[in-house]
């Protein structure tokens, strides 16, 4: 999708055959008698343009939908992208203040830091989405009970589950590169427990960072150049977004790349671990439902996490890097929830 820099209004009726609801301090719809409906306003932010992010996008909104159809109110939905531009998020938060929404949702955890930041005098609801650490980034005060206007959805990710899966399949691994952003917080802690987990074993590791796409390109060419036995990314927007570019350098090498999103594999990479960004979307529209329609209050609704343990391994990846799909599901099969296959495109279907 185009990053707009003017704040589109979407009507979801118009926008998914359907109409939708609204309630607490929710604005009455136009037009009288039995059909009127209560119409509630939530603005929408999306960091950046990748597969995750906007998959998660697209559930929340189908579940908004469904919500709407099922209770008889409308939603009116403000969307916009900022693709990583500070000031350009920051505008679009301004935008969905300026329209008196009646909460917003922020899609990655700078978004959600900045709605924080924007909110604290107007008390707007937040829900976020995909923020991998809230407590590291200082959201909300426990996931059980967030303290503020604020709450939402976690991608939190098990590093060591990755770490193992990586010493499953290859056991005489003794060199492991990290590929990541150091300006993502979401890839701070994960980054510091791999390092953790790979001094406890006495594995050597190299670490490659990049803020562009460019940067990124760069760095996996060095660890190519490192000669590591496999490469770890968590949930790292900025490689995410270049996973595209890096993939078949480390599929011509032979280096596995273990991630920490399905829509990493299916740009390419060997193996996305971690939660299903459809369900992600599904239950952070459950959120938004619950604090406008059923009256909660964000400060007691407890963050929702995931452990669903999912491995998704590319299988045009695994083929290219000589390594058997079938014999590694039944490798990875007791250390995962559920093993699945994807093959490389841009988005999901």
């Amino acid at each position: 999708m185009k990053t707009k820099k003017v704040t589109a209004v979407v009507l979801l009726s118009a926008m998914m055959a359907s109409s939708l609801m609204g309630c607490g301090n929710a604005k009455q719809s136009e037009g009288s008698g039995e059909g009127d409906k209560k119409v509630y306003s939530v603005g929408i932010c999306n960091y950046v343009d990748d597969a995750s992010l906007n998959q998660i996008v697209e559930n929340i909104q189908n579940q908004l939908t469904n919500i709407q159809n099922e209770a008889d109110i409308e939603f009116k939905i403000y969307y916009d992208n900022c693709n990583a531009d500070a000031a350009v998020m920051n505008q679009i938060i301004d935008n969905f203040i300026a329209n008196d929404v009646d909460l917003m949702v922020g899609v990655a955890t700078p978004v959600a830091m900045a709605m924080q930041a924007a909110t604290e005098d107007n008390g707007i609801p937040v829900v976020f989405s995909a923020v991998s650490d809230p407590l590291s980034a200082q959201l909300v005060e426990s996931l059980e009970k967030p303290g503020a206007n604020i709450t939402g959805t976690s991608d939190y990710l098990d590093t060591n589950a990755i770490m193992n899966l990586i010493f499953a399949a290859d056991p005489a691994a003794d060199k492991i590169g990290l590929l990541y952003d150091q300006g993502q917080d979401s890839s701070a802690t994960a980054i510091a427990a791999a390092r953790e987990y790979l001094d406890a074993k006495g594995i050597a590791y190299v670490e490659r960072t990049g803020g562009t796409t460019d940067e990124v390109m760069l760095a996996a060419d060095a660890l190519v150049a490192d000669d590591v036995d496999a490469v770890f990314t968590p949930t790292d927007n900025t490689i995410m977004t270049a996973e595209l570019s890096i993939y078949e350098k480390f599929a011509d090498a032979g280096i596995p790349h273990y991630t920490g999103a399905d829509s990493f594999a299916l740009n390419g990479a060997f193996l996305g671990y971690g939660v299903d960004y459809a369900n992600l979307g599904v239950e952070t529209a459950n959120m938004v439902k619950q604090i406008l329609v059923d009256g909660k209050e964000p400060a007691s609704l407890a963050v929702k996490t995931f452990d669903n343990g999912t491995a998704t391994i590319n299988t045009e990846t695994c083929s290219a890097i000589g390594m058997d799909f079938n014999q590694l599901k039944e490798t990875f099969a007791p250390l995962c929830t559920r093993v699945d296959e994807i093959t490389t495109a841009e988005s999901f279907n």
